[in-house]
């Protein structure tokens, strides 16, 4: 190939890209002795695309193996090829650090190219296609590929990424350091590897920490599930408690797993309460089948009694009958809604059957009844005729006269009944008032009791007005107002009792 056609571009998805360093120019494979040319091709991060770089084309041929390789004047035209990444995550890109090879090194007049190491110069190759400083540039370039490596794994491993790559550029860099084929700073590249176990380190570091907290957060994530289901073993609100236990043990779930030791111990106490709370849920509602099937046995039975019932024509027995049978229906507990509302509705049909009957029967008594009613009508309106009582011997005639003709008369229409009972016993109280009040103000025993009343209440006054001119004669003003007290007192006792002694009179 001469020097004016154009370099193969090398394509990354078929041919592996070898960084330089790995190729020596003091021993150039088989495959560069069989081509008149190879193409050095540089790959260069930019911020979306990979960029593969044509930067030197030297001539290899039998006169130069195993010597020196010669570079023909400077790179043609680059060609890149592009690998897409996403534009969304596209990383930063390090600034490459490039050498100065005449600080490192040194091209003798014979072409012996020279590096220079803590431990003394270091023979790395020949040059014999060129000025020294060509040469100078060649195997600085070397040493700048091999940085730009390890640089570019370094800066991927301060954005967290590419652990792997990175231990494989420094293993690079190293490898190139046993056997140096470049001139450049040896102490800066060491640096860089030494950098980049540093990094490795680092970011395992803050892996193992994001690792124990997540795991730490996950337990604190589970402990909390596991309280919380404890806290509602002992419900009884089964069904907002059974949704939240469902929702618990998705949470459960989605959890993270991380430990599995310390997830174990913390599932058996959620299982645990989980299990105590269906246990004891299955139980209620086995227990409240059982009671509803007694309940829909008692109730089917009721029925069937207030059934016989509902024909029965002694209207006051078989009333209280059912009135025992609804107690009864009450406490015979709950048959569920659906078998509830149809026993219900069973049991009403028969009491409604019996009261209907009933009714009709009172309805027609009671049309007989109104003669009655008018008869006691006339007879309260007489008896109320003797109020307000002015003689209280005549007016307890009457009111006898009354009470024997009622009862002769015999019912009225029950709902008139309530009615005209109330008016005449409204006139007897008043006549038994009347009788009560007469025999109090001619009662002797009273008058007596009354009268000694207040013959001593007069004898208190005399004391009380003769102690009260004593303390005048001697002018005590404290036992003069104690006096005066106790006169005004006995006074208004007095005169009250001498009301009531009056009365009898």
């Amino acid at each position: 190939m001469s020097e004016h056609e154009q370099p193969e571009v090398v394509d990354e998805s078929a041919t592996p890209i070898v960084p330089f360093g790995v190729l020596e120019s003091r021993q150039p494979p088989a495959a560069l002795a069989a081509e008149p040319a190879v193409a050095i091709v540089e790959v260069v991060e930019v911020a979306e695309v990979t960029v593969v770089e044509v930067v030197d084309v030297f001539e290899v041929t039998s006169a130069t193996q195993g010597a020196a390789i010669a570079l023909p004047g400077p790179a043609p035209t680059p060609a890149r090829l592009a690998r897409p990444r996403s534009a969304t995550s596209a990383p930063s890109v390090p600034a490459m650090r490039r050498t100065n090879p005449s600080r490192f090194g040194r091209i003798d007049s014979d072409g012996t190219a020279w590096l220079a190491t803590p431990a003394g110069d270091v023979v790395v190759g020949n040059w014999a296609a060129g000025t020294p400083e060509e040469g100078l540039a060649f195997f600085g370039r070397k040493y700048d590929d091999i940085l730009v490596e390890v640089d570019l794994a370094a800066h991927r491993l301060r954005e967290g990424r590419g652990i792997d790559a990175a231990r494989t550029a420094a293993e690079h860099g190293r490898a190139a350091l046993a056997s140096p084929a470049f001139i450049g700073d040896v102490t800066q590249l060491a640096e860089a590897c030494d950098e980049i176990d540093q990094l490795i380190a680092l970011q395992r570091a803050c892996r193992e920490e994001a690792r124990q907290r997540q795991r730490k957060d996950a337990l604190a994530a589970r402990e909390a599930i596991v309280v919380e289901a404890e806290s509602l073993a002992g419900s009884k609100q089964w069904k907002s408690t059974g949704d939240r236990f469902t929702a618990l043990l998705e949470a459960w779930k989605a959890a993270p797993r991380i430990d599995r030791g310390r997830e174990q111990a913390l599932w058996k106490r959620f299982s645990a309460a989980r299990g105590t709370f269906d246990r004891a849920r299955r139980q209620h509602f086995t227990n409240l089948d059982s009671q509803r099937k007694e309940a829909i046995g008692a109730k089917q039975k009721l029925i069937a009694e207030a059934q016989a019932l509902s024909t029965s024509t002694s209207w006051g027995e078989t009333s209280r009958a059912y009135r025992d049978l609804m107690t009864r229906w009450k406490a015979s507990g709950n048959a569920g809604r659906q078998d509830e509302d149809r026993l219900w509705t069973a049991f009403r049909a028969a009491q409604e059957a019996f009261f209907t009957a009933r009714d009709a029967a009172d309805a027609e008594r009671d049309a007989s009844l109104q003669d009655n009613l008018a008869k006691k009508e006339a007879l309260v309106a007489e008896a109320e005729a003797l109020l307000p009582v002015a003689d209280i011997a005549a007016a307890k005639r009457g009111l006898r006269s009354v009470q024997d003709r009622w009862e002769v008369i015999g019912h009225v229409p029950r709902g008139d009944r309530d009615r005209i009972d109330a008016r005449l016993r409204s006139v007897e109280e008043a006549i038994r008032r009347a009788d009560q009040q007469r025999w109090s103000s001619t009662n002797p025993e009273v008058r007596a009791r009354a009268e000694d009343t207040a013959t001593k209440f007069r004898a208190a006054l005399d004391r009380a007005e003769t102690a009260l001119a004593d303390a005048r004669a001697r002018g005590d003003q404290r036992a003069i107002d104690d006096a005066e007290r106790s006169v005004e007192s006995t006074r208004a006792l007095l005169a009250a009792v001498e009301g009531t002694v009056s009365e009898f009179s």
